[in-house]
């Protein structure tokens, strides 16, 4: 009887034994998993610039410049990201370098993630196109009087087809800039027209202009645009020529 019992105890325990091994080897499973959907460098080089941190890094040994919305970075610190956009013969004006490639992500973690829990977003956080063309900015910060029949923001979403294959002249107020970022500057304007998050029209230029500055851009819209990883617009002007700035004729 005892013997039996023995036995059964025995049993037990290699049972329990069994599922805590396979539940630790999953656990570091797991953990590997996670921590692998993020890239690891080790930073080399930092130069801070006015709206970037450029970061010369080794990535599985190799060699690898990245470049990030401005932020503390330090030599010898070991670093995440989960994806990039690179770019080739990239040349940055505000530190006066030209890169082979360069790699610009949204986000660096001291610590791995899953890529569940990464951030993909924010262009306008500054290194690459901005997700989707959303901005922070409301609608409703902003009010441009425009005259009977002037182009409206609202009208340009509501028609796009029509924009896609004409010109056209759009006036409204700069909310946010990126420069020179794929060599272009990407500027958003809106004029208090337009809802559900069809108020803000992104055009790519050469035009240098800052925030608040009330502009007139001419060009073509770009529908259903895919740059790659991720960053795709509904519509966007690309290469849009600055017609007017505050009262200032181009």
């Amino acid at each position: 009887m005892k013997t039996s019992r023995i036995v059964v105890i025995l049993a037990v325990a290699t049972m329990f034994l069994a599922c805590v091994r396979n539940k630790n080897a999953n656990s570091v499973q797991n953990q590997t998993q996670n921590q692998s959907a993020f890239n690891m460098i080790k930073v080399s080089e930092v130069i801070q610039g006015g709206n970037y941190t450029y970061i010369s890094a080794k990535e599985n040994g190799a060699d690898k410049w990245i470049a990030v919305s401005k932020q503390e970075v330090n030599p010898g610190e070991v670093l995440y990201y989960y994806d990039a956009l690179p770019m080739e013969n990239f040349h940055s004006k505000e530190i006066d370098k030209t890169f082979d490639v360069i790699y610009f992500v949204n986000n660096i973690s001291k610590n791995p993630q899953s890529s569940g829990n990464a951030t993909m977003a924010n262009p306008h956080a500054g290194t690459v196109p901005p997700h989707n063309g959303k901005v922070e900015a409301s609608d409703a910060e902003v009010e441009i009087s425009k005259t009977d029949g002037e182009l409206k923001i609202a009208d340009v979403f509501a028609n796009k087809a029509d924009y896609s294959s004409k010109e056209f002249e759009i006036r409204g107020s700069v909310v946010k800039v990126n420069e020179q970022v794929m060599g272009k500057n990407w500027v958003h304007i809106q004029d208090g027209t337009g809802t559900d998050g069809k108020f803000d029209l992104t055009i790519t230029t050469q035009a240098d202009v800052k925030v608040g500055d009330v502009v007139t851009f001419k060009g073509k819209l770009t529908l259903e645009k895919d740059f790659g990883a991720g960053y795709f617009y509904d519509v966007i002007m690309e290469d849009g020529s600055l017609i007017e700035k505050e009262g200032t004729q181009i």
